[in-house]
């Protein structure tokens, strides 16, 4: 252990000021905040500087006040005697909790409790005191995993439900009551629980899409094919075979979507067809139907190819 060193740093009050300050990493540095305790005026709360506090945790600890509460800068000058950039744990007249992280550093560097002075070398119990060691930080990725098992990694969630606990607000209200074991009337405990389904739908077009648009996953898509004849208004032929294959895939239970707009180019058609997702789209046209053959893509894969009306419904079946 080092002897501790008392030194001038003019302007520093963040921990990002120290480190350029001192040229060391945040990760040899203590951070102090000053919060309203439950039983005492003031708590002080620790961490390494790197880490930030988590204020659910810190409100939860029995000597601190909830909901947390950081006392103000003139609070702390008062009882500190410093401003708030220079606080350190040393010498402080109240309960110093100290996070599990920051408690096992030694020969760190933090506020000397005097303006525009900091202290390196500090070490606990030698020259602060620890009044209680807690969780009181966010957790970071990268950081042990709980079950010993490798480190834990950050990813997106979506929320798609809720589940609320009500407890007796309303059930009180209403006087609704139910017999416990003794046979005595007590007051319901409730909740409430949904899935949105304006969020599931949401979170589906976020995971399944591309820069063309939706890719609906088939089991939840609103129709499996989209079915767009070319030129139908100028071709018998392209029009009765579209209205044929719609009919013969809609008794199979298939749900088809036939696009048959009037004065609609074909390409905007196509561009629409992406932008909506359905995962299969079939078009039909003159050139085609004089080879027997539909032209057929796969929305996911982007996949072309001409299939016979009779290779389509194995596809789609």
């Amino acid at each position: 252990l080092l002897e501790p060193e008392e030194f001038e740093t003019p302007g520093v009050k963040t921990i990002e000021g120290l480190c350029e300050f001192m040229d060391i990493g945040p990760d040899k540095t203590i951070k102090t905040l000053i919060a309203k305790g439950r039983d005492t005026e003031l708590v002080a709360l620790v961490l390494r500087g790197d880490h930030q506090l988590n204020p659910l945790k810190a409100e939860k600890m029995p000597e601190v006040a909830s909901p947390l509460t950081l006392a103000d800068e003139a609070e702390i000058k008062a009882i500190v005697g410093t401003d708030l950039g220079s606080i350190g744990p040393q010498g402080l007249s109240m309960p110093v909790l100290v996070d599990r992280t920051a408690s096992v550093m030694k020969n760190f560097t933090t506020g000397a409790n005097k303006t525009n002075f900091h202290t390196r070398n500090l070490n606990w119990e030698r020259d602060a005191k620890v009044t209680a060691v807690y969780d009181l930080r966010d957790v970071e990725e990268g950081d042990p995993s709980p079950d010993g098992q490798g480190t834990i990694q950050f990813k997106r969630g979506i929320e798609v439900g809720h589940i609320f606990q009500l407890g007796e607000k309303y059930s009180r209200a209403m006087n609704a009551t139910v017999l416990d074991d003794s046979g005595k009337a007590v007051v319901m405990q409730m909740g409430c629980y949904g899935m949105g389904v304006t969020r599931l739908v949401g979170a589906i077009i976020e995971q399944n899409h591309d820069d063309k648009g939706i890719v609906w996953p088939e089991m939840v898509a609103p129709f499996q094919v989209i079915m767009i004849p070319v030129n139908a208004h100028k071709s018998d032929a392209v029009r009765e075979a579209s209205e044929n294959l719609y009919s013969e895939l809609t008794a199979k239970g298939i749900e088809v979507l036939l696009d048959d707009r009037d004065g609609i180019r074909p390409g905007v058609k196509f561009a629409d067809a992406e932008l909506m997702g359905i995962p299969h789209r079939v078009v039909i046209g003159d050139r085609g139907l004089e080879r027997g053959v539909v032209e057929y893509l796969n929305r996911r894969t982007g996949q072309t190819s001409d299939l016979t009306p009779d290779d389509l419904r194995g596809l789609l079946s």
